[in-house]
């Protein structure tokens, strides 16, 4: 519904010329830039903006402090990760050299083995073969 539902023209013409009037009494009564109150509610804001300053850079220092800490902190385990990494990696060399030894060994030992059994084999079937009175044929 509208609000000028009972309301004429004229009066709603005469509230609108109030409300100006109204407005223009309150802009002429505002008071001159070398009055007392409106020097110290300048002052007073120019204080409220000084703090504001000194709290944004307190904040901002703060920060930067902040940044400081996390990237040398990040820094930090990234050190600690590299040490780890290239610990890990010198284990596993290691892990993998001892491996190589002992296939190594555990071959050689399976040479051996292998070169007793021959010789062994060999020293049956000439013995065998000596029984016979034959003699193995030569190599």
């Amino acid at each position: 519904m509208a609000i000028y539902k009972d309301q004429t023209f004229a009066e709603r013409r005469d509230a609108a010329i109030a409300a100006k009037r109204a407005l223009l009494d309150k802009f002429k009564q505002k008071p001159s830039a070398d009055d007392p109150a409106v020097l110290a509610k300048q002052e007073e804001r120019k204080a409220i903006l000084e703090a504001r300053a000194v709290r944004e850079a307190e904040k901002a220092r703060l920060k930067q402090e902040r940044l400081a800490r996390e990237a040398e902190e990040r820094a930090r385990q990234a050190a600690e990760a590299e040490a780890a990494r290239i610990k890990a990696e010198e284990e596993a060399a290691e892990q993998a050299r001892l491996k190589a030894i002992e296939e190594e060994d555990m071959l050689a030992a399976q040479l051996a083995l292998e070169a007793a059994q021959k010789a062994k084999r060999d020293a049956r079937y000439a013995a065998r073969k000596s029984k016979t009175g034959r003699l193995p044929p030569s190599r």
